[in-house]
């Protein structure tokens, strides 16, 4: 066994989340979820910029079932580098209820990819954000979309906003689709309409095969959580920019929850009051359905009807 020492003042997630307002729909898909460990179970990695505490597959699992959601999409975490075990033990104890986004590394054989896909992995994560890990060789993420291409699976990309002018032309070169995670972090306190979040919005618009997952506004706002006197409109800063991705990509947009909030020290969310959030982001039952069930559906379980 192998203690592990959280990283200082960051927070453990949100023990006793509300039940929410809003009822999802029926089959909804919580499309961007982590978990951690537990970690004398599945060793955290050498290399990891932080450690969290433990958040098992069956405390995700909990989560699911209390906020009304049927089905989860885990992203592995970048504490566990690209040993994908505890996201692979949660698919497989999931009994199908739930698909993966692997981590990988260049060399990857073709037997390892077939039984990731074999477990319920349907795409790689590419992370540039630089406080999170350290950036690979662009030749190395080359060779693992090579890997994975013959099985259909996308890229998960993160990155920050000032980061994309950078980025665009070798992202727009992979020749697969891509899901951009929370929405390439815009400022919220810049212009809806001004050159960055346009900017943003043109990469969207560059090919019809870009998903853009309209997550975290607890990590986006500057307004922050409701106040204690019961206000309930959460994260009121973040929802004209998600709202506006939305209704422009109703077809390709994706929500989660992000549990188990990885790397927060301010403010740890409440998951209830963020199933709130996806109303004011997605106004009218067809938007929901599109968010929710419809589009992860189709990316993640195309089979499932």
């Amino acid at each position: 066994m192998t203690d592990f020492e959280k990283t200082p003042g960051w927070l453990d997630w949100y023990a006793d989340p509300s039940r929410p307002r809003f009822q999802v729909p029926e089959g909804a898909v919580d499309a961007h979820c982590h978990v951690f460990g537990p970690g004398a179970e599945f060793p955290y990695a050498p290399e990891r910029k932080y450690t969290p505490c433990d958040a098992s597959r069956e405390q995700l699992f909990a989560l699911r079932d209390h906020l009304g959601f049927a089905r989860n999409v885990v992203v592995q975490a970048t504490c566990h580098g690209a040993d994908n075990s505890a996201m692979l033990d949660a698919l497989r104890a999931s009994g199908g209820l739930a698909r993966g986004v692997a981590t990988v590394r260049p060399g990857i054989s073709d037997t390892q990819v077939k039984e990731l896909h074999e477990a319920g992995v349907r795409g790689v994560r590419f992370n540039f954000v630089k406080r999170l890990v350290d950036a690979a060789p662009r030749q190395d993420l080359w060779d693992v979309v090579e890997r994975i291409a013959p099985y259909g699976w996308h890229v998960v990309v993160y990155f920050e906003a000032a980061d994309l002018a950078g980025l665009r032309d070798f992202l727009l070169s992979i020749p697969l689709p891509l899901v951009v995670d929370h929405m390439g972090r815009p400022d919220v306190t810049k212009d809806l309409h001004g050159p960055e979040f346009e900017a943003f919005l043109d990469f969207l618009r560059a090919r019809p095969d870009i998903w853009c997952k309209v997550t975290c506004p607890e990590r986006l706002s500057v307004s922050g959580p409701p106040a204690l006197d019961g206000e309930q409109h959460a994260y009121r800063d973040v929802v004209p920019f998600a709202r506006r991705v939305v209704q422009e990509f109703p077809d390709r947009v994706l929500w989660g929850t992000d549990w188990p909030h990885p790397n927060l020290t301010a403010h740890m969310p409440d998951d209830g009051l963020l199933v709130d959030f996806v109303p004011h982001i997605a106004p009218t039952p067809e938007l929901q359905e599109k968010l929710l069930v419809t589009n992860p559906m189709r990316l993640y379980w195309p089979d499932v009807r």
